[in-house]
């Protein structure tokens, strides 16, 4: 298995994102082509892919790398495994690279958001260092108003 990050938008990774996002979320659809292109070319954002070693994407992940006037920061984002292909490291590889993109790009930070139901996941952020921060997490949707 490798992680690499996505330079072109490939039909395999339109493939794979259709197929990865649905056991991510179920209340947001995927992307289409050109919003998947556009997390592809931007300079903002990393897409990850994982790679199983006959060439099929397993996971993906998204970096998110922003400046603001206390320093350089990164946001960790919609990391989901293939539900056949969990429990062999992937999520642990994908989120390591990550955090190793964002120490290259300069970040002083790294956060991320787990649902507490993500019982694995918020085992292996916690494995990896991440510590839960005293704050609230509010919310605008902006479809809707509220």
């Amino acid at each position: 298995m490798k992680v690499e990050i996505a330079t072109t938008l490939t039909p395999a990774i339109v493939d794979a994102v259709d197929k990865l996002v649905p056991q991510l979320s179920k209340s947001n659809p995927p992307p289409t082509v050109e919003e998947l292109g556009d997390v592809v070319s931007s300079p903002a954002t990393d897409l990850f892919i994982a790679l199983a070693d006959d060439g099929t994407i397993v996971g993906m992940s998204t970096l998110a790398v922003f400046r603001i006037p206390t320093g350089q920061r990164a946001w960790i984002e919609d990391v989901v495994v293939d539900e056949s292909a969990t429990r062999q490291g992937i999520g642990e590889a994908l989120t390591q690279a990550m955090l190793d993109r964002a120490a290259e790009r300069g970040c002083v930070t790294v956060d991320l958001t787990s649902r507490p139901s993500r019982d694995a996941a918020n085992r292996l952020y916690q494995r990896l260092g991440f510590t839960p921060r005293e704050t609230n997490l509010y919310r605008f949707d902006l479809r809707d108003g509220r």
